[in-house]
C-alpha cells in the first residue's frame, strides 16, 4: 500500500508556542528578539569604530549560539495610499486637492516601477533543556529517574524553570545589542505566531511588527 501523504505540519519543527517561547518537537526552546536597524554608513569613523568594538565584545561575551535572521519583503503601500485618499476627501480647496491627487499618483507610479523592500531583523536565542520527553508534547512527560510520569503542576514548574534560563539568555542578547545602539523587543506569543504565519504564507500583506 502507498504511504499516507504527509502534511506540511510534519515538516515544521515547532510543537507549540507558549508564553512567547517556541517549543520544538525535539524539546528545544527558542526566544525571538526583534531588533531595529542601524544606519552604519551615516556614522562618523569614530562612531563606526565604537559600534564595531561593542558588537565584537557582545559576540565574545556569549557562551551560547544565536541565529540572526533578516526578513525581506516587498513593502505594501496600499494602507498609505488609502490614508492619502482619506486626506484627499478632507481637503476644502481645489488647489490642495490637486496637489494631494498628484502626490498619490506619484507614489503609485514610483512603487510600480521600483521594488521597495522592507526589512525586519530578528535574533533567535536557543536553550536546549537537559531532559524533556513526552508522547504528545515535548513537555508532556518528564521522567525523573525513569520511575514516574510528572503531574501537570510538575510539568508547568519544569517549563517555568527552563523558560527562566531562556529569558536570562535573551536578556544578555538584548543588553548587548542596546550597547551597540540597537533597540530590541522580545516577541510574545501572538507576535511569534504572526511571524511564522507570514514566513509560511509570504503572499500575505499584513502590517509589520513594530517596536513601540
Amino acid at each position: 500500500m502507498p504511504a499516507a501523504p504527509q502534511t506540511t505540519q510534519n515538516f515544521v519543527p515547532i510543537q507549540e508556542v507558549r508564553d512567547g517561547v517556541i517549543i520544538l518537537k525535539n524539546g528545544g526552546m527558542r526566544a525571538v528578539v526583534l531588533a531595529t536597524s542601524l544606519n552604519f554608513a551615516l556614522k562618523s569613523a569614530d562612531e563606526q569604530g565604537a559600534i564595531l568594538l561593542q558588537f565584537q565584545n557582545f559576540l565574545n561575551s556569549l557562551d551560547f549560539s544565536i541565529q540572526i535572521f533578516v526578513q525581506s519583503k516587498k513593502l505594501d503601500i496600499r494602507p498609505y495610499v488609502a490614508l492619502l485618499e482619506d486626506r484627499y476627501k478632507e481637503q476644502t480647496t481645489e488647489l490642495m486637492k490637486i496637489q494631494v491627487r498628484e502626490y498619490i499618483e506619484f507614489v503609485r507610479t514610483f512603487v510600480e516601477s521600483t521594488n521597495i523592500m522592507s526589512k525586519s531583523f530578528f535574533v533567535v536565542v536557543p536553550y536546549d533543556p537537559p531532559i524533556i520527553t513526552g508522547k504528545n508534547s515535548p513537555l508532556g512527560n518528564i521522567l525523573p529517574g525513569g520511575k514516574k510520569t510528572a503531574t501537570a503542576a510538575d510539568m508547568d514548574a519544569q517549563f517555568q524553570e527552563y523558560r527562566s534560563q531562556l529569558e536570562q539568555r535573551a536578556a544578555v542578547v538584548e543588553q548587548g545589542l542596546v550597547r551597540c545602539g540597537i533597540r530590541t523587543a522580545e516577541l510574545g506569543t501572538e507576535e511569534v505566531v504572526e511571524l511564522f504565519y507570514k514566513l509560511f504564507n509570504p503572499g500575505e500583506t499584513e502590517k509589520p511588527i513594530q517596536i513601540t
